[in-house]
């Protein structure tokens, strides 16, 4: 099969668009504290969907993933587990900052680490960088940034004007925690793009074993997602522990029961809708041929593309003066042109092979 970047940009697309909505049946959830919320959603997130998937989609995964070298399967696993450090304080960030604006902070840095780490670790951004097609593919990325942070600017000018403006859509806003909890949470998030490129060996064994070129990253991301789940359960068991909260499962604790039906099936629904998103970047990476570092950047121009219209449907925007609306959607508009120019920096680098 011969890589077609264009569709790459749309799989990518599909991914922003499913990792920027898996929030949003999280927050219907009632009677719940956050750990046992994030830690039910997590279990579909990183554990039954990656397997499901992978056992469905691949050849031989277990025979795959048993033969493969220790230190691959390490070197996954480890990169999970520092993402999965920042996948505990990624809900967090949008708690105190809302999704546009906590979503364009993190994932900017997420976007830069992980998007230039791998180019870097391996020496070939110069050699990328030297060529017309790799030089288009890194402006996209440049003004991918640009797009969040003109994003970010729209966010600041919204928060200003919160004061004068009323009461918040966000009941928790708080910018001081929440941007210093969304570096973290970016810097950490980042690793996740390392594990996957750490995983190439397991993309060339399960190609070996007659997996379809589509699929063949989704072996990966069970190993990957194996350490953002390790991290995410020690965290989630030490607040359950605190907190006393374990009983909420089966509907105990103080005030009136929650719905407990309801809150598994939005928590069940959240989870599966979040590992989508790596499900279409596995597809889209790869169609992106030579330049499929470049998929990180067009992934998260696109959460945070799809997280901004949700913050509208959300109204979170509202009351917002025009010129923070046209700082937003002019940081859309950059986003939406950085992935495009992304995408076509990788059709001419086909052409150009």
């Amino acid at each position: 099969m011969n890589p077609n970047p264009l569709l790459g940009v749309l799989f990518h697309w599909l991914g922003g668009l499913s990792s920027a909505s898996f929030y949003v049946p999280y927050r219907r959830i009632r009677g719940w504290s956050w750990e046992i919320f994030w830690l039910t959603g997590g279990i579909f997130s990183w554990l039954i969907a990656p397997w499901v998937v992978a056992l469905l989609q691949t050849h031989h995964l277990l025979g795959v993933l048993t033969a493969t070298d220790m230190p691959t399967l390490f070197w996954c696993w480890f990169w999970g587990a520092l993402w999965g450090l920042g996948g505990l304080t990624f809900g967090l960030t949008m708690r105190y900052l809302g999704l546009s604006l906590g979503m364009a902070i993190a994932l900017g840095l997420t976007t830069v680490i992980g998007t230039l780490g791998p180019p870097l670790f391996h020496g070939t951004l110069g050699s990328l960088a030297a060529t017309q097609n790799g030089r288009v593919t890194l402006l996209g990325i440049v003004i991918a940034l640009a797009g969040i942070g003109i994003v970010a600017m729209a966010g600041r000018a919204k928060e200003r004007e919160a004061h004068s403006a009323g009461p918040s859509a966000i009941a928790e806003f708080n910018l001081r925690k929440g941007f210093l909890i969304a570096l973290f949470s970016g810097i950490m998030s980042g690793c996740f793009a390392w594990g996957l490129d750490a995983g190439r060996p397991i993309r060339a064994a399960t190609l070996a074993a007659g997996t379809a070129p589509l699929w063949q990253g989704l072996p990966v991301l069970c190993v990957v997602l194996s350490g953002g789940l390790t991290t995410n359960l020690v965290w989630c068991a030490i607040l359950i522990k605190k907190n006393r909260s374990a009983g909420q499962w089966i509907g105990a604790g103080a005030g009136s029961s929650p719905p407990l039906l309801r809150n598994y099936l939005l928590s069940a629904f959240g989870g599966t809708l979040w590992y989508f998103q790596f499900f279409f970047y596995t597809m889209g990476e790869s169609q992106m041929g030579r330049y499929a570092f470049s998929s990180w950047s067009l992934h998260m121009a696109s959460i945070i593309l799809f997280s901004t219209l949700w913050g509208f449907a959300l109204r979170e925007w509202s009351g917002s003066s025009p010129r923070a609306r046209r700082l937003i959607w002019l940081g859309i508009g950059t986003l939406v042109g950085s992935t495009i120019l992304i995408g076509v920096g990788n059709y001419l680098s086909l052409r150009a092979g």
